[in-house]
């Protein structure tokens, strides 16, 4: 041990001692206590010295030895300090005419989806647009290789022309039959056989007709085109790929999704159906007066619900695996920000209006099932009461019961709050969000 190189002595309920503060071989400090005057022991608390550095720095030296006497006085100034209540932010409840709104996540799907295929098979010649861009209804996309349409065309518009000729031919014949008949030196089997021929002609001029529609249609086939306005994604095939068309087996080129107007498609608990079909026979509305109901929504980085749209379907049924209901809703998207895919929060009247009580949020306390907010009464006294909370509106808490308009209710400084203590109340206005 070095020896104690710093002392303070203290006098307590009558007691008085000395602590020595010293240095063992290892150089950690330890503390000792000694008593005096043949007094009994007592125990300190442990005491933080605020100047340990620099005595620690004098005893390295071997400098000094003080000793100090203090005075225990300091606690019980402190206690008399805190018998003072503590303050706390305080406020009455708004009262204000609200509507309940129901909150639904769902996402966003797209109003059109097309899958391109081929339908004639051969190699892909060209390819007519940058994937990812917006594309037009009947714009030119994809080319496969048109030379082997070409030919059947140009051979189909040959077959027709010889079964024109045929048939050219056998009308001459069948007019010569019926005149030799008509002149009674024709026998009437001859022309018989003669119209026969020339209605066989005309049929297969009509069979070269088809044919040669169709060879057409193939060469217009070798142009893969858009059917809607949309956004195109990445292609599936490259130039110079064999290219499988028909109605099965045919291979997906790539796939345009429209942009606007774009769908917001969420799905409803059996409760809330069951809630709006009470609705609408209390109101004697039919089952599509959803139609048109306004509907906002808001993606996970937003705060506000800035954007609007309107119901457009429910389901027909509920599913019977999760007990929920489709329903889909419509945005305009002119500037395609919104993108299919995109989860987000879908919120609508959920009820007709009534008066309600307003709080801000964070003056309630959850208490295992229950919500409580802190009441002050006379005098400051504290009292936890417990109500029936709500939706949001306008940024603040619906109370649906368990609360009063001239009740105060403590809005900030929750955590100097004990149920039955006292506080000192600072009175402030509760304010609402603008819109709704």
């Amino acid at each position: 041990m070095l020896g104690a190189v710093f002392s303070a002595g203290f006098l307590r309920n009558g007691v008085s001692a000395v602590i020595d503060l010293a240095y063992d071989k290892q150089g950690r400090v330890r503390f000792f206590c000694r008593r005096l005057f043949n007094l009994p022991t007592i125990r300190f608390p442990m005491i933080k010295v605020l100047l340990l550095p620099a005595v620690v720095a004098c005893a390295k030296r071997n400098a000094l030895r003080v000793t100090l006497a203090v005075s225990l006085l300091l606690p019980s100034a402190a206690m008399s300090q805190s018998n003072t209540p503590p303050q706390v932010i305080v406020a009455n409840p708004i009262k204000e005419t609200v509507v309940d709104w129901d909150e639904y996540t769902g996402r966003f799907e797209a109003a059109k989806t097309v899958s391109l295929q081929a339908r004639v098979t051969g190699y892909l010649a060209s390819i007519h647009f940058r994937e990812g861009e917006l594309v037009e209804a009947g714009q030119l996309l994809y080319t496969i290789d048109q030379r082997p349409f070409r030919l059947a065309v140009q051979q189909a518009e040959a077959r027709l022309t010889a079964a024109k000729a045929a048939s050219d031919l056998a009308q001459i014949e069948a007019d010569r039959a019926k005149e030799l008949v008509d002149r009674n030196v024709g026998a009437e089997s001859e022309q018989q056989r003669a119209g026969a021929a020339y209605q066989e002609a005309l049929a297969n001029v009509a069979l070269a007709e088809s044919r040669l529609a169709a060879a057409e249609l193939d060469l217009e086939f070798t142009e893969v085109k858009s059917p809607i306005d949309g956004r195109i994604s990445a292609t599936e095939a490259d130039v110079g790929d064999l290219i499988t068309g028909g109605a099965s087996a045919a291979n997906v080129l790539s796939t345009i999704v429209s942009v606007d107007p774009i769908e917001f498609v969420f799905t409803a608990s059996e409760a809330d159906f069951l809630k709006y079909a009470r609705l609408n026979a209390e109101t004697a509305r039919s089952s599509d007066d959803y139609r048109g109901n306004k509907v906002f929504v808001r993606l996970q980085d937003e705060e506000t619900w800035d954007r609007s749209g309107e119901m457009d379907f429910v389901d027909n049924r509920l599913d019977p695996n999760s007990g929920t209901i489709t329903a889909r809703a419509v945005f305009d998207n002119t500037n395609g920000f919104l993108q299919p895919g995109l989860f987000g929060k879908a919120r609508l009247v959920g009820s007709g209006e009534f008066e309600a009580l307003l709080i801000p949020d964070e003056a309630v306390v959850a208490d295992q099932s229950r919500s409580i907010v802190y009441v002050v009464g006379d005098e400051g006294s504290v009292q936890a009461q417990v109500i029936e909370r709500g939706a949001m509106w306008r940024g603040l808490r619906v109370v649906r019961s368990g609360l009063t308009a001239d009740q105060q209710i403590v809005i900030k400084g929750l955590q100097r709050v004990r149920p039955g203590g006292k506080v000192t109340p600072k009175i402030e206005e509760i304010s609402m969000e603008d819109g709704e």
